[in-house]
């Protein structure tokens, strides 16, 4: 190793961002318009030269960046097909561009552990001898022998060694981060996990001792599956700013990609300066959950379907509302360790409509007798309504009815009744503006009040608004659900007007990608 290579090698894991953005394109020129567009708020690149079909054309254009631009720490990456890039070419061609790309300014030279072994020792050392370089290695397929990998690793001289896997339960990222832990403090490392369940380990694994990580530069552009915008990265989850000392919170439920949580509860950490990240943890079964829970450890969790119910049995308490709903969306982890659970679905509830109407006396149907719906009867009654159930099938609401002290309706009655409220508590019309689970003519009544907020105005809502009635948005449910949870968690009051203003603001742009998808079709 050459001395200067050697001070570089010292220097780069102590001033490195902890965020590198991947930058695709098919075309030279664009992927380096890309690039130059990035680097005010973006020091740390990599160039993903295996997705052009040319990759030496862009060569030039990145020597001239990278020289107008010396605070920028650049990565080239050229990985072939047969490691999960996109090269076509010989391991010499693919030699042949590294080193030319190492000439051209990038500081790092990635290469594949398949493609190293290949080589000669001498061959490998050349890369080095002007840039560092990261040997990787990655797992398409599971998170597994790790400590394995690192050793057939290192008996190739490297600067960086890159392993990553792919996150099939969320436990592979605890997996992940324990290796990191192990062996960062001898090894310069590059951690994570692949895939949407990966989300753990690109943001907790450069505290766990991963040098950085990787993100995108839009939600269109991922080099990986699961990987996550810098945008993202940094402005919701505050990346830079997570340690040791950051609580970690999320959304557990099964799917959960589609949930806005992330987005308004980090808004309302960073809004009340708590050093705390909430993440999207798409837990495919509660014991893979829980063992995240203890291990990670997870200091609050916002529980969706379907665990809503099945999670109660695993706390050590609950308050007395959520015990008689039989349904939890909140769970606190003590410091000894217990697990504390709440409902807040109620206040979910009740506060919108307590803004605009008195509810006691009031007549009103709840669609559905699952968790959310629980919540509501229960919440209801207490308030001294006069609650009616409908579900599509008669045993759970005649279940619910009886433990409520509430009335079963008859859907071939609603078009004879009226009612104060209608509230929709089934996720019929969520993602969608197609279904409803009435029809126009079954709907009589004075609020129609929707607890799905995706998209913003479902079929459901839009009927009811053209049968004259007043619609309360599930947006509103889900800010002041979610504002109880943050004030049970934190102790301190919930920034609510920040909390409305991001969701709607991510509504919106959820909105103008769905409609900017469809145009292209």
């Amino acid at each position: 190793m050459t001395a200067a290579n050697n001070y570089i090698s010292r220097l780069l894991p102590l001033r490195l961002p902890r965020v590198c953005v991947a930058i695709i394109d098919t075309d030279p020129a664009a992927l380096v318009d890309k690039a130059e567009a990035l680097i005010r708020d973006n020091t740390f690149l990599e160039f993903r030269l295996d997705y052009l079909a040319r990759p030496a054309l862009a060569l030039p254009k990145i020597k001239r960046l990278m020289e107008y631009n010396p605070h920028v720490v650049a990565i080239a990456t050229c990985r072939r097909a047969a490691n999960g890039g996109k090269f076509q070419g010989s391991l010499a061609s693919q030699l042949d561009i590294l080193g030319k790309a190492g000439a051209a300014g990038c500081q790092l030279l990635d290469i594949e552990l398949q493609s190293a072994s290949k080589c000669k020792p001498e061959q490998v050392q050349r890369l080095r001898s002007r840039s560092a370089l990261i040997l990787s290695c990655h797992d398409f397929r599971a998170t597994k022998n790790l400590e394995a990998t690192l050793e057939k690793m290192a008996v190739i001289p490297a600067d960086f060694y890159k392993i990553v896997g792919t996150a099939n339960t969320l436990y592979d990222n605890v997996t992940m981060m324990k290796f990191l832990e192990k062996n960062g403090d001898r090894y310069s490392l590059v951690g994570l996990c692949m895939g949407e369940q990966g989300i753990i380990s690109r943001l907790l694994g450069v505290r766990a001792g991963s040098v950085f990580t990787f993100a995108s530069v839009s939600p269109d552009e991922k080099t990986a599956p699961g990987q996550v915008t810098a945008q993202e990265l940094r402005n919701t989850y505050r990346i830079e700013h997570v340690d040791v000392a950051t609580r970690v919170y999320g959304v557990a439920g099964d799917p959960v990609a589609h949930s806005l949580s992330p987005a308004i509860m980090n808004a309302a950490l960073r809004r009340e300066n708590v050093n705390g990240v909430y993440l999207a943890l798409h837990a495919k079964t509660l014991k893979d959950l829980l063992s995240c829970v203890r291990d990670i450890p997870i200091h609050g969790l916002s529980i969706t379907m379907p665990y809503k119910e099945a999670v109660l049995k695993h706390l050590d308490n609950t308050d007395s509302h959520t015990t008689k709903i039989g349904a939890c969306n909140t769970v606190v982890r003590a410091q000894d360790g217990k697990l504390y659970g709440f409902n807040t679905d109620t206040a979910g509830v009740v506060r919108p409509l307590e803004q605009r109407m008195t509810i006691e006396k009031a007549k009103i149907l709840v669609l559905g007798a699952g968790g959310a719906a629980r919540a509501a009867v229960f919440g209801l009654k207490e308030r001294g309504a006069e609650v009616y159930i409908l579900n599509r099938t008669a045993a759970p609401a005649q279940k619910l009815a009886h433990q409520a002290r509430a009335r079963i309706a008859k859907r071939a009655d609603l078009k004879k009744q009226t009612f104060d409220v209608i509230i929709n508590a089934t996720p019929v019309g969520m993602g969608n503006t197609r279904e409803s689970p009435l029809n126009e003519n079954e709907i009589n009544t004075r609020y129609l009040f929707d607890m799905i907020y995706d998209p913003a105005e479902t079929r459901l809502m839009k009927m009811a608004k053209e049968r004259g009635a007043d619609v309360i948005p599930g947006i509103e449910m889900f800010v002041h659900q979610a504002a109880r949870q943050f004030e049970i968690w934190t102790g301190k009051p919930a920034p609510w007007d920040d909390m409305m203003r991001v969701v709607m603001l991510a509504l919106h742009e959820r909105a103008a990608r769905h409609a900017a998808k469809e145009i292209k079709k």
